[in-house]
Order: structure tokens, then sequence, then C-alpha cells
């Protein structure tokens, strides 16, 4: 099981200010098979950055640092299959028109069908359902409110499912699908995070690696919510 977080900011940051909270929510939760970041850009765009290895020895984490954002979402990975290792499942996934970035924690239950129909259609990379229900997401994309899109996603794939997204204009949105990884917004020095709970299901996240979180709200379960900087 993955755990992830998005974090904004009412000022611009370097993404070095992250990777403390990054590497004790690795290192507290049960990731270290994976990870990503993306973030938004000084131009308006999503970039990525995906490595196989954990977050703590990924020696690129040092250079992506210097990166200035005012957003960004953080995916640390523990796949459900350890078959599924390897870059093509390694997450956040950018859509291939830029809207979004998508990272996916727990498992989806009704996506065999789905992942068939993608397959097909030649979309398929990876051997994991966090994909499948990224594919869903791309076709579903609309003008409406992206919590009810995330709302309707897991409507149709079921499962313990979190997913958090971090759209072009920089907010970032977390749907709470997985009772066994309770997600938490909160406010930790400049920043306003929502993030995953180091599958302990109390608030340890705030005594090993949230440090002094201010403003703390558990996420109603199937809630979905935005992240905007106070």
């Amino acid at each position: 099981m993955c755990e992830m977080f998005v974090a904004r900011a009412t000022r611009s940051f370097a993404l070095a200010e992250l990777w403390t909270f990054a590497e004790r929510l690795e290192r507290y939760g049960i990731a270290g098979f994976g990870w990503g970041a993306a973030w938004q850009t000084s131009d308006g765009r999503l970039a990525a950055h995906v490595d196989p290895r954990a977050f703590r020895d990924d020696p690129t984490k040092e250079r992506l640092a210097e990166i200035e954002t005012g957003a960004a979402l953080v995916h640390l990975r523990r796949p459900s299959r350890l078959s599924t290792l390897g870059p093509a499942d390694t997450q956040p996934f950018l859509d291939r028109l830029g809207r979004f970035a998508y990272g996916h924690n727990g498992d989806f239950r009704h996506f065999r069908s789905w992942r068939s129909r993608y397959r097909a259609e030649g979309r398929i990379k990876g051997r994991a359902d966090s994909e499948v229900g990224f594919r869903w997401l791309e076709d579903a994309w609309d003008d409406r409110d992206p919590r009810l899109v995330l709302s309707d996603l897991h409507g149709e794939f079921g499962g313990q499912a979190n997913v958090m997204l971090l759209a072009t204009d920089g907010r970032g949105y977390a749907y709470a699908g997985n009772r066994e990884n309770p997600i938490f917004t909160f406010v930790l020095g400049d920043f306003r995070i929502m993030s995953t709970g180091i599958y302990s299901l109390d608030r340890s996240l705030f005594r090993y690696v949230a440090h002094g979180a201010r403003d703390v709200r558990l996420l109603r379960h199937q809630a979905a919510e935005v992240v905007v900087p106070d």
C-alpha cells in the first residue's frame, strides 16, 4: 500500500522543503518500492519525475530539490502486488492532455474489464490496477468539479482506494475511499497539506511525520476535498 500527499503554499517554494516530510512518510509508512513527484511549472504546466527506487535511494531528488513551484504531489509506492514493480507502474501518472497528475493508494475492485478495453486500445503500459483507474479518469474528465469526477471513479471501480490529483491550476484534490489508510488535511509551516496516514488507524502521522501540524482534520470516508493556500 502506498503513501502520498499533495501540498500547496501561499508562496513559491523549492521542492527541497517537502523532502523531510516525504522521507518520514516513506520511513514510517510502508512505502519504499518506488516514488514520484509532480509539480506545477512557472508557465502553468505540470511536470513529473518517477523512479522505481525508494525516495531515499534516488539521487535525482537532490537535483529536483532546487525546482521552484507553488504546488506538488508526491507518491511513495508500496504495491499490493510486487509483480507490478517497475517504471511503467510508478506514480504519479500525467494525463496525456496535461490536465492533471494522478496518484492512487489501495486497490480497485472492478478493474479487469476496463483493463482489457484499454489494453486493446494500446493505452496500458503497466500491470497495476492504478493505471486502469487513471485511464478511466482521462476519459471521464470534464468541466465538472474534479471532486465529483473522483467520486464517480470510486463508484465505478469500488474497493479500498484513495486518489489524489494535482491540476494545472495548482489546485490539489484528494478522495478518501480507503478505510485502511485515512486522509488528513492540515497546515504545516507555510504549507496546506493533504496526506495519507501511514496505515495507522489513529493520528500517529502527527507523532512521527507531521510534527507541529495545526488545523488537523480527518477527511470523511467517500468525501473529496480541494486544497488551496490559506
